[in-house]
């Protein structure tokens, strides 16, 4: 067995929020935690727990809502990183896809313009950074990442190597957990959108 194939990369989405549940776009605006989102936190301690981690890195968005996350599911972090801050989403900021629809019709985060906002490929170029930093690391300990939805997202399009549209087919709810990892030295999605057991999370 190769050394990589004990390796995971740990995603962990914020609980949810007041934008959250009524599937607002949220990236600056710093929302704290609804008292479902701390429970949704919190169960994500022992689906972590089970993880058995090796020696974590753990790293956070600068939001609010994702040290929070941190906290609650017994994570210590090591450091915020403004790379894993959720996407810009600049004029749509606070409005729902439906919203956004009614003037740019099928629009999505994954295909449409943002205007004001971040550009697919800039999301690209972050999260391909986030996994250049990330990657060395390894083979000798874990890597949390406690960050957002489409950012998340984003990050296993581009460690499974697909372009960052194809984020679109891995849905995450609040407090959801994803692990990436390797396959006889092949990147590879080992789980995906596990949740504790308290009410279900909004997916985004």
């Amino acid at each position: 067995m190769s050394a990589l194939d004990e390796a995971r990369l740990v995603l962990l989405r914020h609980g949810e929020t007041p934008w959250s549940t009524l599937r607002k776009h949220t990236g600056r605006t710093d929302l704290p935690l609804t008292a479902l989102g701390e429970r949704q936190a919190a169960a994500a301690a022992p689906v972590l727990a089970g993880l058995a981690l090796r020696t974590p890195l753990v790293l956070t968005s600068p939001r609010q809502r994702a040290r929070h996350t941190a906290e609650l599911a017994g994570l210590a972090p090591d450091a915020v990183d403004g790379d894993l801050a959720e996407w810009d989403y600049g004029d749509y900021e606070g409005r729902t896809t439906e919203e956004i629809r009614e003037t740019v019709p099928d629009w999505t985060i994954w295909t449409g313009a943002v205007p004001g906002g971040e550009s697919a490929a800039r999301v690209t170029a972050r999260a391909d950074a986030v996994l250049a930093m990330a990657v060395p690391l390894l083979p000798e300990r874990d890597v949390v990442l406690v960050g957002h939805g489409h950012f998340s997202r984003a990050l296993i399009a581009r460690w499974n190597e697909f372009p960052i549209v194809e984020g679109r087919r891995f849905s995450m709810s609040t407090g959801g957990i994803s692990v990436l990892g390797f396959d006889r030295d092949v990147r590879t999605l080992r789980a995906h959108n596990l949740v504790g057991t308290t009410a279900e999370g909004a997916p985004e």
